[in-house]
């Protein structure tokens, strides 16, 4: 099957721009015990898969015409000593979440390479390209290191 990369990356820009960071709405997940999201857009669908809370990983998948072509798996959370703290927590996913509306649309994984907001920082290091990538994402609050995530994917063959 032959992928436009140019679609691709408009679709996961929309995908993502409507997915977690959009609240987009759960359905029934494929596995259970974990939650599910996903968002349509004629022949391509994306979905977001993920397990826990305060540390969640999880895997986005995007089906063309039914046949999944790029995955991206990711693993990370919040600091083991910060999980008790959950008003922390809440602000901090607040954070993450207007920090991924701020993507990159020509690598639209995950958030840019650098977001502040008063005392907030998000950070991510990206190694590759939409076919084959390797990446971490960072948030400081007051200049503490409250959470991290690493994720890698790419395109299936």
């Amino acid at each position: 099957m032959n992928i436009d990369s140019g679609q691709l990356k408009e679709f996961l820009f929309k995908a993502n721009a409507n997915g977690f960071a959009g609240d987009a709405q759960k359905i029934l997940p494929q596995r259970p015990g974990f939650t599910e999201l996903e968002y349509r857009e004629g022949d391509w669908t994306f979905r977001d898969s993920y397990a826990g809370h305060f540390f969640a990983p999880g895997q986005e998948i995007v089906y063309l015409k039914d046949n999944p072509i790029w995955a991206m798996a990711y693993s990370g959370g919040m600091k083991f000593e910060l999980h008790k703290d959950s008003d922390l927590a809440y602000k901090t996913f607040v954070f993450l979440k207007e920090a991924l509306l701020h993507m990159d649309k020509d690598k639209p994984f995950r958030g840019p390479s650098n977001f502040k907001k008063e005392e907030w920082y998000y950070i991510s290091h990206l190694k590759g390209d939409l076919y084959d990538f390797l990446g971490n994402e960072k948030i400081y609050y007051q200049n503490k290191l409250v959470f991290e995530q690493n994720f890698i994917g790419g395109i299936i063959v």
